[in-house]
């Protein structure tokens, strides 16, 4: 592989260890904040013990979402040095208030972990509401990095020289409100459905344990309302997502949908491959008319095609697989959120049939493989760009001849991070079982005797 190839495919690497646990460590503190509040309206110690245990999870996530993060941070430098040139002159903003968000996360999640039954139930609500708010203004943040290398603005390059700087108008392009919302909402459906994932496999495996199954039931049933909400969230904003792609990156939605000419009345392809040669989808299903709606809410949208653009600014033609992928999980989940609701809500049962658990299982994995295949396409749709139309990723790749190396180096470290935090939790949940948690008191105050 060549340097570019390399450079690319090490920090895709990192990227794609550090958003499990960044997108974790935004989801799980709502999850958290929500058992508080039910806690202090029901006072069933239940919630307060999801929202301990929760908290011990998401301390052992943030230890390594911040190694990653920081890892992340120095290869944007070493990789990339010509893109953080531009980024250091015109977009430095977000990089810089990052830091307060990260601070007010970190201070109040270790408040939370540390004196949780040491404060009162009020002070707790803050606590990890201030944690949720600094998780998301983080995420958000970064996030807008990436917005602004697909709708730059605030500066422009001359003869090679950068000019007419804004940071403010960098700040706010025009994708920052969307990109903003679809990290946030996917992030929290995320969280929900990891929880979901985890609750629904101790009910199948303590069906005959009475007490534990009805705890593990309501962290189910808390999880698929969250998820199922900011899932379907997820799916208007993606929605939104489509209409900034039609007015400010065409060539990325035609690749995401396979479509080569232009044309109003465009059909949505569902499903299949895209063939290069036949220049048309594969084994697919065509909606009619669909891919106009999706892009101008009219079904005579013209919808710019691929040949319009010269072929050496064409995304990889596998963005259209991604895209379905994740448009499928995506709509898959909020069935399953309905499904889950129906059963327990609208039908009464008081249990839940072994299979459906275990479709419950997979939510969470799927969940997490959507934000993936999310971030693989926003990226690889941009290509070759990295600042859209004006500065290329080629252009700005570092010189440097040790990446492979790195890349194996890295790869190692992430295969020990991984393999580190699942036997960390499933040592400390197993040294501290539900059951016990379960029998602690509750006094009349609202705090968690232990």
């Amino acid at each position: 592989m060549d340097d570019l190839v390399l450079a690319r495919s090490l920090f895709g690497t990192t990227m794609g260890f550090h958003i499990i646990f960044a997108t974790l460590g935004v989801g799980i503190p709502l999850m958290i904040l929500c058992a508080e509040l039910l806690f202090q309206k029901t006072k069933d110690p239940d919630y307060a013990v999801m929202a301990k245990r929760w908290t011990k999870g998401q301390a052992v996530l943030l230890g390594v979402a911040i190694p990653t993060g920081t890892i992340a941070g120095v290869q944007l430098s070493l990789l990339w040095p010509g893109f953080m040139e531009v980024i250091g002159r015109v977009m430095a903003l977000p990089f810089q208030i990052e830091i307060y968000a990260f601070f007010i996360e970190a201070l109040f999640m270790s408040i939370y972990v540390y004196a949780a039954d040491r404060i009162s139930p009020k002070m707790r609500i803050v606590s990890v509401s201030l944690v949720l708010f600094g998780a998301t203004a983080s995420a958000v943040l970064i996030t807008n990095v990436h917005a602004f290398e697909g709708t730059p603005a605030g500066f422009r390059i001359l003869n090679g020289e950068i000019v007419d700087v804004d940071p403010w108008a960098a700040f706010f392009n025009p994708s920052f409100l969307v990109s903003a919302g679809h990290v946030t909402v996917s992030a929290y459906m995320t969280g929900a459905f990891v929880i979901a994932s985890i609750a629904a496999y101790k009910m199948i495996k303590n069906r005959k344990k009475e007490r534990v199954y009805q705890f593990h039931r309501k962290a189910l049933m808390i999880s698929l309302v969250i998820g199922g909400v900011f899932s379907l969230l997820t799916a208007l904003n993606g929605h939104e997502s489509a209409q900034m792609l039609h007015e400010y990156q065409p060539e990325k939605l035609a690749a995401a949908e396979g479509l080569f000419e232009t044309q109003d009345f465009a059909p949505l392809a569902i499903g299949g491959f895209t063939d290069r040669e036949t220049q048309e989808i594969k084994y697919g299903i065509e909606v009619p008319w669909a891919l106009s709606f999706l892009a101008g809410n009219s079904f005579d949208t013209e919808v710019v095609g691929l040949n319009d653009f010269p072929e050496e600014y064409w995304p990889p033609l596998f963005v259209h697989t991604l895209f379905n992928a994740m448009v499928l999980i995506g709509s898959s989940l909020i069935f399953l959120s309905m499904v889950g609701f129906a059963w327990h809500k609208i039908l009464k049962k008081p249990h839940f049939p072994k299979p459906l658990l275990w479709l419950f299982v997979l939510s969470g994995p799927l969940s997490v493989l959507s934000i993936e295949f999310g971030w693989i396409f926003a990226c690889t749709g941009r290509q070759p760009w990295v600042i859209y139309r004006l500065l290329k990723t080629e252009d700005v790749v570092t010189g440097s001849t040790q990446i492979g190396l790195l890349f194996i180096l890295f790869s190692l470290i992430y295969v020990i991070l991984g393999v580190a935090v699942v036997l960390v939790l499933r040592y400390y949940f197993k040294r501290h079982p539900v059951e016990d948690e379960l029998t602690h008191s509750v006094d009349k105050k609202g705090e968690i005797n232990v």
